[in-house]
């Protein structure tokens, strides 16, 4: 992934693709049931966010944004798999509740900033991951902070840029 300044470094995984629900049985008869009931329905609801750093609304029902474009493709490569063009819907998500709404079939795929970790894989099923991000730091190089741990008990401003 290249950031309009240059190349991106990353390092934390942030991005997975919730594709199927899980319950308390496996991850790939619950896909096998998602997929089952896109191709029988015709349909497939995508989780959005209405505002994030990657992807976002531009009002009246379209998305635009990388999360967006991964989403897109995916569902592209379902329309093959289906032989049929597939009508898609959207649902706006929130972290809170995009776990729930992919367990209980509300939402079909979600492609956001959902860590895929082996907590969140007892829920729902990952796809690969597609983009990783790093946190980063900037003091005054006399201040005396080297790492997270010296931010203890101190005021910090957080800054979201992702030209940094």
């Amino acid at each position: 992934f290249q950031s309009p300044s240059g190349a991106f470094r990353m390092k934390k995984q942030v991005l997975a693709l919730a594709v199927a629900a899980l319950a308390t049985s496996g991850a790939f008869a619950q896909a096998n049931d998602t997929l089952a009931k896109i191709k029988a329905s015709g349909t497939i609801t995508e989780g959005v966010r209405e505002s994030s750093g990657l992807s976002y609304t531009l009002g009246n029902g379209q998305y635009t944004g990388f999360h967006y474009d991964v989403c897109a493709n995916i569902i592209k490569d379902l329309e093959k798999a289906a032989g049929k063009k597939l009508e898609v819907k959207y649902q706006p998500v929130t972290s809170q509740n995009r776990i729930p709404l992919v367990q209980n079939g509300t939402v079909d795929i979600e492609c956001g900033s959902t860590t895929n970790n082996a907590t969140r894989q007892k829920d729902v099923a990952f796809g690969v991951t597609t983009y990783v991000e790093e946190t980063k730091i900037v003091v005054k190089a006399n201040s005396g902070i080297n790492s997270l741990a010296d931010l203890k008990d101190k005021t910090v401003a957080p800054m979201y840029s992702a030209l940094i």
